[in-house]
C-alpha cells in the first residue's frame, strides 16, 4: 500500500497565491505532507519554493488561498500559531548568534520566569537529551562562532526540537554542508522520520531528492508542474520538469594547452582569527586557459586562501604574484585593478549590499569608471542598460534591475554576483562555491561561462565542496589538507574515491 495514504494530511495548502505588488510569485499551489513523510519542493531559482513555506510558517500572509495543520484551518497563519502548531522551520540562512552557547541559542526566547541562566542547567539537560535521541551529536556548552557550519545547522534543528516542532520545513539545508556533512544529514533526516516527524525540504539537488525524499512536488515560476512518487522517477524527469527542458549534466569542454603562469603563490602562511597558523607553506601556480580546481574539506584552509588572495586579509609569510607583479597583501581594489575578480563564499557578507537595487549591485567594482561615471557623476542611463543587458542574458528574476538585493532568492543573487564577475572579463577569477544554492538549469549556465572564460584563455581557480563540479570542471585539480596542498590530479586519471582519500589525509 502506498505510504501514508491511509491518513489525513498534517499540513494542507489549498489554493495558494502570492502577489508582491505587480508580481505574482504563486498561483493556486495546493500541496501536502503526511505523517513521517518527508517531502521534497523542488524547483528553479525564484520559483517561489521559499514563498510557499514562509506562508505555511506564518512569515508572509497569501493574497489568496488557506493552510490547514490536522484538519483545521488557519487562514491568518502567523509564526508564533507556526510553533504552537508543532512547525519548525531550519532558513537557509541561520539565525543564530554566535556569541552565545549553543544552549543559550536554543533557549533564547523560551527562557520560564526563572530567566535564562537561573534555569540553565535544566535547558542544557533538555538540550543534552535532545541531541542524544536524535543522534545530532552536539556540544550545548559550544560557542556557536566555534563550530562548524554543519553543526550550526544542527543547532538550527535542535531549536526546532526544543519548541516542540513535529512537522520540520529544511530551506536549501546541503547548500553550505561538505559532501560528509550531507550524508549525516540524510542520516539526521531518517532519524527524525523514524521518531515520527513530518519533513519538507525545499532543494533542487536531484541526488539528494533521490537519497532522502518520498514524494516530491515541482513548481516552476509560481505553478504547480506536478507531484511524483521519488522511487519511480529518475533524475533526468525531476531536472526536465523543473526547468522545462532537457539539462545537460555533461561538461563540454574542449582539449587545451594552458599557457603561462599568471598566478603564483609560494609558501603562503596565513594565521586564523584565534592567531593560530591554517595555511601552512601553500604553494601552487595557475595558468591562463586552465580551470584549477581546489577539492577539500572545509576548515582546511579554503577561505583563508582566498581572503589572502583578494586582500581582505594579511599572510605572515611567502608571496603572491599576478601577473608578475607582487600583490601579497595589498588592497582589494589595487589586487582587482591588476586583474583578478572573485566570486565570494558567502554571497550576502561578501557579494553584495542587501539595500541596493540590482543595478548598483551589478557595478560594485566599476561604480567610478567609465561608462558608469564620468569625473566623479554617474551616469545612470549606462548603469540602468548595463543592468537589462546582464539581467537577460543571466535570467535573473525578477527582471526588474530596481528590485532591492536583498528581496531576491538565494540563487538569482548568486547570479548577480556572477553576471558582475564574469562580465568585468578578468584575466583570472577565483570562483568559490559558484553554484552553491543554483538549480540544474543555472548550473549548467554558470558551468558554461567558466568554460568560456577559460577558452577565452583566462584563468579560473576553482574552489567548491561539490566533487562531481570539481571533476567535471577542472584541467588540473588541487587538494588541501591541514593548510597546504597535498596532492595534485589529472581528472581524467583519478576518481571520487582517490579525491577523497587525499581529501581526509590519506595517501
Amino acid at each position: 500500500m502506498d505510504k501514508h495514504y491511509n491518513e489525513n494530511p498534517v499540513v494542507s495548502m489549498k489554493n495558494i497565491s502570492k502577489r508582491f505588488g505587480e508580481n505574482q510569485v504563486l498561483t493556486n499551489i495546493n500541496f501536502d505532507l503526511h505523517k513521517c513523510e518527508v517531502h521534497a519542493l523542488l524547483g528553479e531559482n525564484g520559483a517561489g519554493k521559499t514563498t510557499l513555506m514562509n506562508i505555511l510558517y506564518g512569515l508572509f500572509p497569501p493574497t489568496d488561498g488557506y493552510v490547514e495543520i490536522n484538519g483545521e484551518k488557519y487562514p491568518n497563519m502567523t509564526p508564533k500559531k507556526a510553533i504552537d502548531c508543532g512547525i519548525g522551520m531550519v532558513h537557509q540562512h541561520f539565525m543564530l548568534i554566535e556569541p552565545l552557547t549553543v544552549a543559550e541559542n536554543i533557549i533564547l526566547g523560551y527562557e520560564n520566569d526563572k530567566g535564562i541562566f537561573l534555569d540553565r542547567k535544566a535547558a542544557i539537560k533538555k538540550v543534552q537529551k535532545l541531541s542524544d535521541d536524535y543522534g545530532l551529536k552536539i556540544d550545548p556548552l559550544a560557542k556557536v562562532e566555534d563550530i562548524t557550519v554543519g553543526q550550526q545547522q544542527r543547532v538550527e534543528i535542535l531549536k526546532a526540537l526544543y519548541r516542540g516542532a513535529d512537522i520540520l520545513i529544511f530551506d536549501e539545508p546541503t547548500a553550505v554542508l561538505t559532501p560528509q556533512e550531507i550524508n549525516e544529514f540524510i542520516e539526521i533526516i531518517q532519524r527524525l522520520t523514524q521518531m515520527e516527524k513530518s519533513i519538507i525540504i525545499i532543494t533542487h539537488k536531484l541526488a539528494e531528492i533521490k537519497a532522502m525524499a518520498d514524494y516530491c512536488t515541482i513548481i516552476r515560476r509560481g505553478k504547480f508542474i506536478d507531484k511524483l512518487k521519488v522511487s519511480e522517477i529518475d533524475e533526468n524527469i525531476l531536472a526536465e520538469k523543473m526547468v522545462g527542458r532537457n539539462v545537460s549534466f555533461n561538461v563540454n569542454k574542449n582539449e587545451q594547452n594552458p599557457g603561462g603562469v599568471v598566478l603564483k603563490v609560494e609558501d603562503l602562511w596565513v594565521k586564523d582569527r584565534r592567531g593560530i597558523d591554517i595555511l601552512k607553506g601553500l604553494n601552487l601556480d595557475l595558468r591562463s586557459g586552465e580551470i584549477l580546481g581546489i577539492a577539500g574539506v572545509d576548515g582546511n584552509g579554503q577561505s583563508e586562501l582566498i581572503d589572502a588572495l583578494t586582500g581582505m586579509s594579511k599572510s605572515n609569510r611567502g608571496k603572491i604574484t599576478l601577473n608578475g607583479t607582487d600583490i601579497t597583501n595589498k588592497s582589494p581594489r589595487m589586487i582587482i585593478d591588476k586583474g583578478m575578480n572573485s566570486i565570494p563564499e558567502d554571497r550576502q557578507k561578501r557579494g553584495l549590499i542587501l539595500e541596493y537595487p540590482v543595478k548598483d549591485n551589478l557595478i560594485l567594482e566599476n561604480v567610478h569608471n567609465e561608462p558608469f561615471s564620468t569625473k566623479g557623476k554617474l551616469n545612470f542611463k549606462n548603469i540602468d542598460e548595463n543592468a537589462n543587458k546582464l539581467v537577460e542574458k543571466f535570467d535573473i528574476r525578477p527582471r526588474d534591475i530596481n528590485q532591492k538585493a536583498q528581496s531576491l532568492s538565494g540563487g538569482n543573487q548568486q547570479k548577480v554576483i556572477i553576471a558582475r564577475e564574469i562580465s568585468n572579463n578578468p584575466d583570472v577569477l577565483i570562483a568559490s562555491q559558484p553554484t552553491r544554492g543554483l538549480d540544474v538549469g543555472a548550473i549548467e549556465f554558470i558551468h558554461q561561462y567558466l568554460v568560456e572564460l577559460r577558452n577565452n584563455n583566462k584563468a579560473v581557480l576553482l574552489i567548491s565542496f561539490e566533487l562531481d563540479e570539481i571533476m567535471d570542471l577542472s584541467d588540473r585539480i588541487l587538494v588541501i589538507f591541514d593548510g597546504k596542498i597535498v596532492g595534485e590530479k589529472d581528472p581524467k586519471e583519478t576518481d571520487e574515491f582517490e579525491i577523497g582519500r587525499l581529501m581526509a589525509g590519506g595517501r
